[in-house]
């Protein structure tokens, strides 16, 4: 099988599952899910005319004063009488301008004796001064979420201030996480010698979706294909995950323990560098991803393909990770036949490759917050040029 490009892996990757049922929760239970409905605000905001500041609720038409202090408004208690000519209302920020008052004089510029208000200041430059209109944020009916959107926490603040206390989204992903090699022993563990290998790659993974999905960790899995053969059927899930293996050596069995088992295989060579043996396919109902071993590998591929398939399957309208320009900071030689993520940190709108590409260096990866994306045959790329970059997680 040749290699494929990013960017159809991801469109058959999509192909292989279909976004979740839905369900209804309580507004902070749906945050960082997608929205599975429109979200439409149920009342107007505000609901009233609203006074900006502290100060005193007056008619424009009746500057320079003075003006007779009939009443007071608060939040939550508005004065329910009318300010008629000469007239004012003590107001403080947040509560009903009176009927009749179409401005605001703070209270920095104005001054009382007794009950006349005298101004002390400019006063309000025009008619509506230091007022909130009724409506100003939305009207009833105003779309306030899009199908599809990620319901952030300002988004929670605009359904909960539209008059909604759940919302309609879908189920979180049940991801079941395999890791496979004889060479590895749990992140943690006293056992030593040159060849065993702490497994990183689990913890990071899960530390990377946790927040978006539901996961069970398998643990480890030696090399023999009854044992992962074993552990892909006892997987209960909607995306198997797959770490290591997933290459056509003598001991990467993921694919022929899910011969043995009838999965659909799509594809299983990408044209990306790191990260070229990824496999994906179908086990029963579940979508299976199979990772490479190596850490750096496994994470851009994460990046790249998992996060974006548990997007999918919660709902999300644009799953796919958005891209940004950034100056590059060091030159890039040319790019070979596959694309190039060079890990990076950004700083100031600039971005400054790693020196460590190598993909098993967790300590660059540690450091790094963006991946540059360099395309196929992308020409040598200079100092101060604008490239392509993605913010990773």
């Amino acid at each position: 099988m040749s290699l494929l490009p990013v960017a159809e892996a991801q469109d058959r990757l999509f192909a292989l599952a279909t976004p979740l049922p839905t369900e209804r929760l309580p507004l902070i239970e749906a945050a960082g899910r997608w929205a599975a409905e429109e979200v439409v605000a149920r009342r107007t905001q505000p609901a009233a005319d609203l006074s900006m500041m502290d100060g005193y609720a007056i008619r424009f038409a009746d500057m320079p004063g003075p003006w007779i202090v009939i009443g007071e408004s608060r939040a939550g208690a508005g004065f329910n009488g009318r300010v008629g000519e000469g007239q004012a209302a003590r107001i403080f920020t947040g509560a009903l301008v009176p009927e009749g008052a179409d401005a605001i004089l703070v209270q920095e510029e104005a001054r009382r004796d007794g009950e006349t208000l005298l101004l002390a200041g400019e006063g309000p430059p025009r008619a509506g001064a230091h007022v909130r209109q009724r409506g100003l944020d939305f009207a009833s009916g105003d779309t306030l979420i899009e199908v599809g959107t990620r319901l952030t926490s300002g988004r929670i603040a605009a359904a909960a201030m539209g008059g909604h206390g759940s919302l309609l989204v879908r189920r979180r992903p049940r991801i079941a996480l395999i890791s496979t090699g004889d060479e590895l022993v749990a992140a943690g563990s006293t056992a030593e010698g040159p060849m065993l290998l702490p497994a990183s790659n689990g913890p990071m993974l899960q530390a990377l979706i946790g927040p978006a999905a539901d996961v069970q960790d398998m643990g480890i899995v030696p090399d023999r294909i009854e044992a992962l053969t074993e552990a892909l059927a006892a997987a209960q899930a909607d995306i198997i995950v797959t770490i290591g293996g997933a290459s056509v050596g003598d001991h990467d069995l993921v694919r022929p323990a899910l011969d043995r088992l009838g999965a659909r295989l799509d594809f299983w060579r990408i044209a990306m560098r790191p990260g070229k043996p990824l496999l994906a396919g179908r086990l029963g109902e579940a979508a299976v991803l199979g990772l490479p071993g190596n850490p750096v590998s496994a994470f851009v591929t994460a990046q790249l393909f998992l996060l974006p398939l548990i997007a999918h399957l919660g709902g999300a309208a644009q799953p796919l990770p958005t891209p940004e320009t950034a100056l590059l900071d060091t030159p890039l030689p040319a790019v070979g036949g596959r694309d190039d993520y060079v890990r990076a940190t950004l700083s100031g709108g600039r971005i400054r490759p790693l020196s460590n590409q190598d993909s098993g260096a967790v300590s660059a990866l540690a450091e790094a917050d963006a991946l540059i994306v360099r395309p196929a045959g992308a020409a040598p790329a200079f100092a101060d040029q604008k490239v392509s970059i993605l913010r990773i997680a």
